[in-house]
């Protein structure tokens, strides 16, 4: 029987993180650095085999992550490393009992989101969006992919708990209870706990684990005796004491993997990509932000929220078709109702900004924009295309005067009048709710300030995976002191675009959601039903 070898490339920053291999891994790569393939497949194969019978976990911030990006990029990983699905493990179901794989220690009650290994190991997928994911298990590792969109709390005080494990098995293994978590570089505070193990990690442990290494390997060129045996068993229970404690924290550029994807990937992403997604997603670059703005009063764990409807996604989860779901993902719209909706107007980026009340709540449920020669009508286009299954085609338009007699971003008629007549075009209905001249920076700061306290009128919550760069861009928002009171810092609207200052971090975006917001709770639109703005 002759068995088939082939080489696996690895990048000199998976080469350093697998010799290191420590329990506590934290590794902040920018894209197509070999994440997948250089950590979350390798590691997974070494806990299997290290730990037969054990419970792991993939732990994704929402489902939809899990399904659509995290375990379909493992998959393609393990098959490097000759590891195949419905051969050596399976996905969502019981492993037939024709081919004979091992029991785990401890066995799930049901399968649905369980990987099974030959050996009895198992995964299970935990999604943070599945209301305590993580009680009532006895876990023996965790990994984590994408890391910078997972809820620190829901981890501290669900996950980290359950990551006990059966320690009578395992006492002996250094990677027993021990986590992984790879990301590309976090611009959220949500996402800042992460860069925290910079500072946990030891370079003196690190440094001695790569000497014994060296010195493994140079044990490995002896000539057998007892000796050699001996001193390598030695090193080897040396390492697994280092490793046992280690923690490993790691950043790099995505040029790490130069040598696999080429130089022309990165003057398509640089072409293709908004420059501060460039720095962080490509070049790992931290991105500091305002302690203090003009939205002093938002909170990201307070005014944010997921909510995603997965039935959908479970219905075709194993089906190979790309689908474009549109809004049928979104577990937060009423799709009865109207969605009320606000616009910025500029000649190089133009945001929509759209939301449905909720009780007192003003759910923004999504935010759009468009940029340089994308226009308006574009803009409308892409709102209607993704909310194509909603029921009930019809659209609030609040607007102030700035709408009005202005056409610097598309040919010749206002923006009010562009605006509506795409809508009409998509077959929506549109509802002009005018709300006059703009309101002064400094009643608006107040205004808008309350509502985030909950002190009066609507309080805003923004669902966080459908408005990335309008969080971004309220977090950003400098203010400046004036005679006049407080005033929102715009000297930087009509700046050129750089890496360093990308349009859609800007004002603009925050500009839209203040008309949304002040709208909806100034000017309530009634509806028989109590849908989006109802009368108060």
């Amino acid at each position: 029987m002759t068995t088939n070898k082939k080489p696996i490339y690895l990048n000199k920053a998976q080469q350093e993180a697998m010799l290191v291999s420590a329990r506590t891994e934290v590794d902040i790569w920018g894209r197509r650095t070999g994440k997948s393939h250089g950590i979350i497949a390798p590691r997974t194969i070494r806990n299997v085999q290290l730990m037969r019978g054990s419970t792991g976990a993939f732990v994704s911030s929402t489902f939809k992550q899990a399904h659509m990006r995290t375990i379909p990029a493992m998959k393609q990983g393990l098959k490097e490393f000759g590891y195949i699905e419905n051969r050596h493990y399976f996905i969502g179901k019981k492993p037939p009992k024709k081919f004979g794989f091992g029991k785990p220690i401890v066995e799930p009650s049901n399968y649905d989101n369980v990987i099974s290994w030959y050996n009895g190991s198992i995964q299970v997928i935990i999604s943070q969006d599945v209301k305590l994911g993580s009680n009532s298990m006895t876990l023996d590792y965790v990994i984590g992919d994408e890391a910078k969109g997972l809820d620190f709390d829901k981890l501290k005080d669900e996950t980290f708990p359950a990551n006990g494990g059966t320690r009578r098995y395992f006492a002996d293994c250094p990677y027993h209870h021990g986590f992984i978590f790879v990301s590309d570089m976090p611009v959220a505070k949500s996402g800042k706990w992460l860069l925290n193990y910079r500072e946990k990690m030891d370079p003196a442990v690190i440094q001695s684990i790569k000497e014994l290494m060296t010195e493994w390997h140079r044990l490995q060129t002896l000539p057998d005796s007892e000796y050699k045996r001996r001193c390598i068993l030695e090193t080897e229970k040396l390492l697994a004491q280092l490793r046992s404690v280690a923690v490993y924290y790691s950043e790099c550029s995505s040029f790490e993997n130069v040598d696999i994807i080429g130089l022309q990937y990165f003057k398509t992403q640089k072409r293709d990509l908004p420059p501060l997604v460039f720095q962080t997603s490509i070049l790992c670059k931290r991105i500091e932000r305002l302690k203090d703005g003009f939205y002093p009063s938002f909170n990201e764990k307070i005014h944010t929220y997921i909510a995603n409807n997965n039935k959908p996604l479970i219905d075709n989860l194993y089906t190979s078709e790309e689908i474009d779901y549109g809004c049928r993902l979104d577990g937060d719209v009423n799709l009865k109702a109207p969605i009320s909706g606000a616009f910025d107007y500029n000649a190089n980026i133009n945001w929509l900004v759209v939301g449905q009340r909720d009780g007192q709540k003003l759910r923004v449920i999504k935010s759009f924009y468009v940029k340089y020669t994308r226009k308006l009508r574009e803009l409308v286009d892409d709102f209607c295309n993704y909310y194509r299954y909603h029921q009930t085609k019809e659209f609030i338009y609040y607007y102030d005067n700035t709408a009005l007699g202005s056409n610097y971003a598309v040919s010749n008629d206002d923006f009010a009048s562009v605006i509506c007549d795409q809508f009409f075009k998509n077959r929506w209905i549109v509802t002009r709710i005018h709300i006059g001249n703009p309101m002064k920076h400094h009643e608006k700061y107040s205004i808008i300030n309350d509502c985030f306290r909950g002190a009066k009128h609507l309080l805003p919550v923004l669902n966080k995976e459908n408005n990335e760069a309008l969080i971004m861009s309220i977090t950003l928002a400098e203010v400046a002191v004036t005679s006049r009171g407080f005033q929102k810092y715009k000297g930087g609207e009509k700046l050129i675009e750089s890496e360093d200052d990308p349009l859609e971090f800007r004002t603009d975006g925050s500009d839209a959601f203040d008309t949304l917001l002040l709208g909806n709770s100034l000017f309530p639109y009634s509806t028989v039903g109590g849908g989006i703005g109802s009368a108060v």
